[in-house]
């Protein structure tokens, strides 16, 4: 009923926003008269109205170009290999020259892939980059099956082999388990597709460290709560209905309070720069909505058992994490060498949960761990922004580079 009653709402003011929309267009066309004071702050209001809304679509990567060398080249995308959840999406570029592969393992997590576009255009001038990009579960029919934390697992692994031996895996914050467990069952095979190198940014490997307040709320409560409270099915008239969710609505209004005040102020700022013809600065604040406001709905199984598995029975660092009947052994990866990166302001993934990664993959000689804590860098600064492209990439750049 939760996501049916959303859904409903959103339909019945899409045409108060239509007309928002239409004013505030009308008033940017008027000359100078819609530049205005009065009809500046009129503007601004149906602007703010018109842009109250999620939406469903993945926004666009915009990564056209990039800088090899001294040159810019032209970037496409290719998709590779695709499921009913997911694509395995390359960012082919027009050069001659190998370049190493690697795979950029997205979040599942309320958004779509698109959010890491800084790092997949930083990554580039140097690489081959693939992505998982994963699809929105209310688009995938019921006949499609069961997307669950195995599936995720499988999802890498599948997706290694279609890159082929001698691909490289960077995975940002959540899906570092899964990763990491892919990288475990492929070593433990002697698969010829295992990764050569691993990097895990910013990810939950052992959650007992230092928890932080998206840790106590997942743990705070029985995996019953979720289900009861946070799952529902797919409204008629999309290609999932009927199938159970973690409606991305739900997530981004969790992030949302975490830090509403910000919010709040962010949207308050967004309307006097409107207002003041500040269209710039205001244009800033509206990409960054623009993306944060693009919801992605997880497969109520990956979101149950990811909460479960990983966040209340931390199965992975006390050796008990079990996929189809196998159990995981880090301890098995012998091959593909390891890095981890941490932010010492993150207050998503403490420092300490990343780098507990090296205690599980033991095997591993010391020349072929390395561990990076960033100063001054929150969550999302391990992945983007100045510090990533001029800090922790150089040292991606160079550890992909030594294990080619």
């Amino acid at each position: 009923m939760l996501y049916l009653a959303y859904q409903t709402q959103s339909d019945m003011s899409e045409p108060l926003r239509a007309f928002a929309k239409a004013a505030a267009d009308m008033f940017a066309a008027s000359g100078g008269f819609g530049d205005m004071p009065p009809m500046r702050a009129a503007r601004a209001a149906c602007e703010m109205m018109s842009r109250a809304a999620l939406t469903h679509d993945r926004p666009p990567y915009g990564v056209d170009s990039v800088q090899v060398g001294n040159r810019d080249v032209s970037v496409v995308e290719e998709p590779v290999m695709a499921t009913p959840f997911g694509v395995l999406l390359r960012f082919r570029k027009d050069i001659d020259t190998p370049q190493p592969r690697v795979l950029v393992v997205a979040p599942m997590s309320g958004h779509f892939a698109t959010l890491l576009r800084n790092t997949v255009r930083t990554l580039l001038a140097d690489h081959d980059v693939y992505i998982t990009d994963w699809l929105n579960a209310r688009d995938a029919p019921l006949e499609a099956g069961r997307f669950g934390f195995d599936e995720y697992v499988e999802h890498v692994m599948m997706f290694l082999e279609r890159m082929g031996p001698g691909a490289h895996v960077v995975a940002v914050c959540q899906p570092c388990v899964q990763t990491l467990a892919a990288a475990a069952l492929m070593n433990e095979d002697d698969h010829p597709c295992r990764p050569s190198s691993m990097t895990l940014m910013a990810g939950p490997i052992d959650c007992r460290i230092a928890p932080t307040e998206v840790n106590r709320l997942a743990s705070d409560k029985p995996i019953e709560w979720f289900e009861k409270n946070l799952i529902s099915r797919v409204p008629p008239r999309f290609k999932g209905a009927g199938r159970r969710v973690y409606p991305g609505f739900v997530q981004l209004a969790a992030f949302m309070s975490m830090n509403m005040e910000r919010h709040v102020k962010a949207h308050s700022d967004m309307f006097s720069e409107l207002a003041n013809g500040d269209y710039d600065k205001a244009q800033v604040r509206k990409d960054f909505y623009d993306e944060y406001f693009a919801v992605l709905d997880l497969p109520a199984e990956f979101y149950l058992e990811t909460v479960s598995r990983v966040f209340q029975e931390y199965l992975l660092p006390k050796g008990e994490l079990v996929w189809r009947g196998r159990v995981v052994d880090p301890a098995a990866i012998r091959r593909t060498a390891l890095l981890t990166v941490e932010g010492e302001r993150d207050d998503i993934c403490s420092v300490g949960q990343t780098v507990a990664a090296h205690d599980l993959c033991r095997s591993l000689r010391p020349a072929r761990r390395k561990h990076h804590m960033q100063a001054g860098v929150g969550h999302y600064g391990v992945f983007s922004g100045r510090k990533w492209d001029g800090q922790i990439y150089p040292l991606v750049r160079n550890f992909i580079l030594q294990n080619d």
